[in-house]
């Protein structure tokens, strides 16, 4: 279940000019400004997104009007369809750090011609395979390179970095607990 990527979408995100991001980051800014002062519970955000277990361990995920695959190499039962979960854990903890650097360097006027960002993180597999139950299952560790590309001194960038690690929803996510309600019901 993947869904081709659309051409248009695709051309116009690639040639957004700095001009037309810096128009969209502000327009964007000011309606959520102007929704959260007429009705501050208009800031309360709730995603869906729903995923279907394909093929050996592949999952097959829908969210909004956007379809992927998530699987695993072979090494760990799977057809190698897609990245893995934590492969996307990582990329949305990436493309949400490229959203708010790109939100708040608009917002402090920080030139940013270009932004790039690497991560890696470790995980011990023997909680996974029920090895070693005192051992955590999911990241001990994740770090994060952010490569910006633009005039400003180096303190501006670190005072961005700062700001940008106080705000991004994807790095609260890995930085702190989330509570988590789980529900499994037989149909």
């Amino acid at each position: 279940m993947t869904a081709s990527p659309s051409p248009t979408t695709i051309d116009s995100i690639l040639d957004v000019t700095a001009d037309e991001r810096a128009e969209r980051l502000t327009s964007a800014g000011s309606a959520w400004a102007q929704r959260i002062d007429t009705d501050v519970s208009a800031a309360q955000l709730t995603y869906r997104v729903r995923g279907a277990g394909e093929g050996a361990v592949a999952t097959a995920v829908r969210a909004g009007a956007h379809a992927f695959i998530v699987d695993e190499p072979a090494a760990l039962a799977g057809d190698d369809a897609g990245p893995s979960p934590v492969e996307y854990a990582l990329g949305a903890l990436i493309s949400c750090q490229v959203v708010v650097y790109r939100l708040y360097a608009h917002a402090l006027g920080i030139g940013v011609d270009d932004i790039r960002v690497d991560a890696e993180g470790d995980l011990d597999a023997r909680r996974l395979f029920g090895i070693d139950e005192s051992v955590r299952p999911g990241f001990t560790a994740v770090r994060l390179t952010v490569s910006l590309e633009g005039p400003e001194p180096e303190e501006r960038y670190e005072e961005l970095r700062r700001v940008v690690d106080e705000h991004c929803p994807v790095f609260d996510l890995f930085a702190n607990p989330t509570p988590i309600d789980v529900t499994v019901r037989k149909v």
